[in-house]
């Protein structure tokens, strides 16, 4: 399976937040919401038929529980085609402290994260999903498992909330595979990890 990542990030780099679905409070943050009603019905399609493809997801403990608290539990969430693909695939957390997980179809990593990872990776099918989960996104950049890595990148500064990226972390090259950008200025970029950047010489 290929490991794709999907992130809904703002300008300045947040992914705290974005919408309902996840509404993380966390640390004092106070400006959830800013994706919601941005971007237009192509993007909505576009992220719909994204997770219509997975072949299974893969969380980090915190967006599994916010997940499984709305798209795993909510009729209304659970009938829409995101939930359905949610509800009907298989799901993995990487998690040390989750010992009674609530969504069906659930199986807890622990251990060597990273052998089960690859494992996971081994089997035949389309393609391994991770949405939200930025500790686990940047975790799994760190030790090349991410082959690609979908930004949808919303026209907004918030100014506050966890980042997708940290201000200081491990660099990463990146190749542009496709670029768009919808009616409402929302775009779509997905890349696929390539090793170092090249640095100036002094």
């Amino acid at each position: 399976m290929k490991l794709t990542t999907m992130t809904q990030v703002t300008l300045d780099g947040v992914m705290q937040g974005n919408g309902a679905a996840s509404d993380d409070r966390r640390n004092g943050f106070e400006r959830g919401g800013w994706a919601l009603g941005k971007g237009d019905d192509e993007t909505r399609t576009y992220i719909t038929q994204t997770y219509q493809r997975a072949e299974a997801f893969l969380f980090g403990r915190h967006t599994y529980e916010l997940f499984a608290g709305s798209w795993g539990s909510i009729d209304q969430m659970r009938a829409h085609p995101i939930g359905v693909a949610l509800n009907e695939a298989p799901k993995y957390v990487a998690s040390s402290t989750l010992t009674a997980p609530r969504w069906k179809d659930t199986t807890v990593l622990r251990g060597d994260l990273a052998a089960a990872v690859s494992e996971l990776k081994a089997k035949p099918g389309g393609e391994l999903q991770v949405h939200g989960s930025g500790a686990l996104i940047r975790w799994l950049l760190e030790n090349d498992l991410v082959d690609e890595m979908t930004l949808i990148v919303i026209p907004v500064v918030v100014g506050q909330g966890a980042r997708l990226f940290p201000e200081s972390g491990p660099d990463l090259a990146l190749d542009l595979v496709e670029s768009r950008v919808d009616s409402k200025g929302v775009s779509i970029q997905v890349y696929r990890p390539a090793g170092r950047p090249r640095y100036a010489t002094a």
